[in-house]
């Protein structure tokens, strides 16, 4: 795409469930990429859909196959709406990172739903999907994919953290972007939350009234992905197989889980933490201030918490710029984040 400045809509449903980020963003190229997000919405969840999503992960491969259309079905819908909400004109393609089902690229395979064929022909446009695939087929994480835009776009800061389903840092070391996943997240604090009632845990206010279970915090911190070599990211299987059978062991009251459970996320990330220097945090992490406060008590780092925009629709942005390197033929997935064979080019195009 031999244009300075590309229109595009970036679409991204994160592991918590919250909904489907969506935003409209105007890149310039030039000697350096500039962006401006000009319209985003997230659309939440109805309770059905949040139930199919969450359990897709058992269905068998045939049902997989008829949700993936279904949910490509959806996403069009969704993004025809927002175009028409926000009388978009301009349009060069739309990128959708899609929803997780399944990460376990140790064994070789990695599945985000949302048919981008589908998407292509409900919206009539030009759509860039399944950034992770090619990554795993060539020995490569497939996660985190973000990255290439944290060193393209926010390239101001040290280190950028985001605090989603799960956490994920990148920084610069010795000339070679380095990024991994640390340790679950809104991913398991959304889930003992739910046990209240409540969608999340609101400014982390519930684990602020809990204690520190010591056990259990010792437990969770012997876990082996953290001793680990990078490259690794972590998926929904990690959280049902290590963390889940862990914290049912004690029986304790939901605050307590939560509390003890921040320790765990701000110990992990403070061991990632090696130098100062200025600290991005995005994702719905960062609006939980009793965790950015107890993170803040541990490490020497200026934590810069954006603008609510940059917070909540960093990961769709980004991924709209992923799907205008791979339309450009240009690197969008690392090798020394992902560890595959080489840099290269990853996603699906559809045209109509």
């Amino acid at each position: 795409m031999n244009l300075k400045k590309v229109y595009s809509i970036g679409l991204m449903s994160g592991t918590s469930l919250d909904g489907v980020d969506i935003v409209y963003v105007n890149f310039n190229k030039g000697k350096e990429y500039t962006f401006d997000i000009i319209h985003s919405d997230t659309i939440p969840y109805s309770e059905l859909w949040k139930q199919r999503l969450k359990n897709a992960f058992s269905e068998p491969k045939d049902q997989l196959k008829e949700l993936d259309i279904e949910y490509g079905k959806y996403l069009g819908v969704l993004t025809n709406n927002f175009i028409e909400k926000h009388q978009i004109n301009m349009l060069d393609f739309i990128a959708s990172h899609g929803h997780t089902i399944f990460h376990d690229p140790g064994n070789g395979y990695t599945l985000q739903i949302g048919d981008g064929k589908t998407i292509s022909e409900i919206t009539g446009r030009k759509v860039v999907c399944d950034f992770r695939t090619q990554d795993v087929e060539i020995g490569g994480q497939g996660a985190p994919l973000v990255p290439i835009g944290d060193k393209l776009l926010f390239s101001e800061y040290d280190y950028c953290l985001n605090l989603g389903g799960f956490a994920n840092i990148s920084f610069e070391q010795k000339n070679e972007r380095i990024a991994f996943d640390i340790c679950p997240v809104n991913i398991v604090m959304n889930f003992y939350a739910n046990k209240k009632g409540l969608e999340y845990d609101d400014k982390g206010i519930l684990a602020s009234k809990g204690k520190v279970c010591k056990n259990l915090l010792l437990e969770l911190n012997e876990i082996a992905f953290y001793k680990s070599l990078m490259p690794k990211s972590l998926g929904y299987e990690f959280v049902i197989s290590e963390v889940f059978p862990l914290i049912e062991k004690y029986n304790l009251e939901i605050e307590d889980i939560l509390r003890t459970f921040i320790q765990h996320i701000v110990i992990q990330i403070s061991n990632k933490i090696k130098f100062s220097g200025k600290l991005l945090i995005t994702g719905g992490g960062a609006f939980n201030i009793f965790l950015i406060n107890e993170l803040e008590k541990v490490i020497s780092n200026e934590v810069i918490v954006p603008n609510e925009t940059i917070i909540n629709y960093k990961e769709a942005l980004i991924f709209s710029f992923l799907g205008l390197l791979r339309i450009d033929n240009q690197v969008n997935c690392l090798h020394s984040v992902t560890g595959a064979k080489k840099d290269h080019s990853s996603g699906k195009i559809f045209s109509t």
